[in-house]
């Protein structure tokens, strides 16, 4: 069986290196058996005629094994493959030609739980008569692969079956153990010498760990005011241009001049208004809020004095421009009023901008609607003619393949005729692997008979080794001895001590350390606290200085929308009107022109963004919407509907 075995592994070692895709058969099987002539001849033949079974019928075998890996072989390993494949080919194709006892043989030198297991799958009735049969048909004729494989695997199950649980019954008895009728030896304690029990050492006290702060919350949250802070930084932006605006404006009577028969008020609605002095609101704590008071701004020590040193800074050149004007400076209200006639022209002017582009935009997307029509017909009528060219196209594929199926049959009733003429030599063959079969049994049983006293020699040497090292594990060790922490070690070094010494010296270091870093505590907290006072005195100015500002930013708000509330709504222009009629002319055409089947190309939409009343009204300040305007987006955000940023969107009848 030794000699099976070793054929058997050199067929499996050959196999794992053929390359279907880049190796040719005979090429493959001239290099194997130029590799194989230090051989003997026997075992060359039997080595080259299994080689060359294999590679000729790969692709049955390849079907058979495959599906075993897939049912029944999930565990067995992928290295085996090619022990499969010769197995198959063995049973399939050789089976009648070895003979029984010698197939045996062959499988008994292979490992017996992966053989057992692929022979019970490849003799299973089901099988061979359902999905192995139609597998082969597809490569071979139907009748030629019952009447000489399917036929003949069915004839010898019955001895393979009883082979696999002859081969399953030899496995289950190796491994159980053989019960021994022997005595058992009874285990005896040895008398040793009880050893002496060991001191108690001097238990260390446990130090105490200063315990550590936690680690705060807002280090893994993102900060909550971020989009606040933004939106609040954008409002003080436009809040700080409109007080800069409204100061140039509100000039002190006292720096106007005027001539000597002007009365002082020609204007009945214009009556003076009683300015009170600011009241003075004591601060409390260090946080201000946004214009909407909805959202706390937390001011640090920097923000809060680089605030107060602005505000004082303020106050000096308003004092300085009031001296300016008692000593007689000049008066800009003619320039102011100029400027401001400009200004309004000049958002007139990019309003009537505006609309224009808005306008030549809508005119070029009604032109896109009419090439995208004409576009859309071209392509129909290519689209027929690619159909028409299709279609003779398969017509010429069913011709083509009729021809090669009339080929095809012809090429495989070739190959059956070249068939029949190899049984010849295979009867041949027959009669000399039977002849080498009987040799190589005999050469097997001298070989099993080599190995068995050659094992039973290792055996009996590492007995006497293993008996060796347990005698040395018994043998005593010596102990450790004990340490006495109150003794000086006594090598003769300057200011040797004991380790309990040691110990309390460092206990005290330790609490001298403790009292210092308490008093420099105490100075740290102390400076603190003269720094929080002085940060205290600074947020009440802040916060009286910025009840003033808001007080008379309001009272300038309530003149600046009465004068807005008498302005008029800018006139159409020109262009516009212009640009509104070619766009119904197109619009017109296109609806002309527009066939009943055609689906318009869809458009990419934009977010609508609703716009709060706070930035409608900051729009409406700036020059950008109308007043009209504006009471139409506060009625549509009051109802929850979008609001553009024009106002050009939703106000029909309206002109921006």
């Amino acid at each position: 069986m030794t000699y099976y075995g070793k054929c058997i592994e050199m067929v499996m070692k050959h196999l794992d290196r053929f390359q279907p895709e880049k190796d040719s058969p005979e090429q493959f099987l001239e290099a194997t058996a130029a590799s194989l002539q230090t051989l003997s001849p026997q075992k060359q033949a039997f080595i080259m005629e299994i080689l060359s079974g294999c590679l000729e019928y790969h692709k049955l075998l390849t079907i058979v094994v495959d599906a075993f890996y897939v049912r029944d072989g999930r565990l067995c390993l992928r290295a085996d493959y090619s022990l499969f494949e010769v197995i198959c080919y063995l049973a399939t194709f050789q089976l009648e030609e070895l003979g029984f006892q010698l197939f045996r043989d062959v499988v008994r030198s292979q490992p017996v739980h992966k053989v057992c297991q692929f022979l019970r799958f490849l003799f299973n009735p089901l099988n061979l008569g359902s999905w192995i049969k139609d597998e082969w048909s597809l490569v071979y004729e139907t009748s030629h692969v019952k009447e000489n494989w399917i036929d003949p695997l069915m004839r010898w199950q019955p001895e393979i079956q009883e082979l696999i649980d002859q081969l399953q019954g030899e496995l289950t008895s190796q491994l159980s153990p053989p019960k021994s009728k022997a005595k058992v030896t009874e285990p005896r304690e040895l008398s040793l010498t009880t050893p002496r029990p060991r001191a108690i050492p001097v238990p260390e006290p446990v130090p105490q760990v200063a315990k550590t702060r936690p680690v705060p919350r807002s280090t893994y949250q993102a900060p909550k005011e971020q989009r606040l802070l933004e939106m609040t930084k954008r409002y003080n932006r436009w809040k700080a241009e409109e007080l800069l605006l409204q100061a140039n404006f509100e000039e002190l009577r006292c720096a106007v001049p005027r001539s000597r028969g002007e009365p002082q008020l020609q204007d009945s609605k214009k009556k003076p208004r009683l300015r009170l002095p600011p009241r003075i609101l004591k601060a409390q704590k260090l946080t201000f809020y946004t214009p909407n008071d909805n959202a706390p701004v937390k001011l640090n020590t920097a923000a809060i004095l680089r605030e107060g040193a602005l505000y004082q800074r303020q106050v000096e050149k308003e004092l300085q421009r009031v001296d300016r004007l008692v000593d007689g400076a000049g008066d800009f209200s003619e320039f102011l009023e100029w400027q401001r006639r400009m200004q309004a022209k000049d958002r007139e002017e990019q309003l009537a901008a505006g609309e224009v582009r808005r306008l030549r935009g809508k005119l070029s997307h009604e032109e896109a609607v009419l090439a995208r029509q004409q576009v859309a017909r071209e392509k129909r009528r290519t689209a027929e003619l690619k159909k028409e060219e299709t279609a003779e196209l398969m017509q010429r594929c069913a011709e083509r393949r009729l021809q090669e199926e009339k080929s095809t049959k012809e090429l495989v009733e070739q190959v059956m005729e070249t068939q029949k003429n190899v049984r010849v030599a295979q009867t041949e063959l027959r009669k000399g692997r039977r002849r080498i079969a009987q040799e190589v049994t005999e050469e097997n049983r001298e070989l099993l008979q080599r190995s068995a006293e050659a094992a039973k020699e290792e055996q009996r040497r590492r007995c006497t080794l293993v008996s060796q090292l347990r005698a040395l594990e018994f043998q005593p060790t010596r102990r450790g001895k004990l340490v006495d922490l109150t003794q000086i070690p006594g090598h003769g070094l300057e200011g040797e001590m004991s380790v309990v010494e040691l110990r309390e010296r460092l206990a005290l270091l330790k609490e001298t350390r403790r009292r210092q870093e308490e008093e420099r505590r105490d100075q740290i907290i102390q400076g603190k606290r003269a720094k929080s006072q002085e940060l205290r005195d600074t947020v009440e100015q802040v916060a009286l200085c910025r009840a003033a500002m808001g007080r008379s930013a309001a009272l300038r708000w309530e003149e600046k929308k009465a004068r807005w509330a008498a302005a008029g709504a800018p006139s159409q222009d020109e262009r516009v009107l212009e640009l509104q009629r070619r766009i119904q002319e197109k619009a017109a055409e296109r609806r002309a022109r527009a066939a009943p089947g055609h689906v318009p190309a869809p458009r990419a939409v934009r977010p609508k963004q609703r716009t709060p009343a706070w930035a409608a009204g900051a729009w409406l300040r700036t020059g950008w919407l109308s007043e009209d305007h504006a009471v139409c987006c506060g009625s549509r955000e009051r109802m929850g509907k979008p609001v553009g940023r024009g106002g050009a969107v939703h106000c029909q009848g309206m002109d921006v």
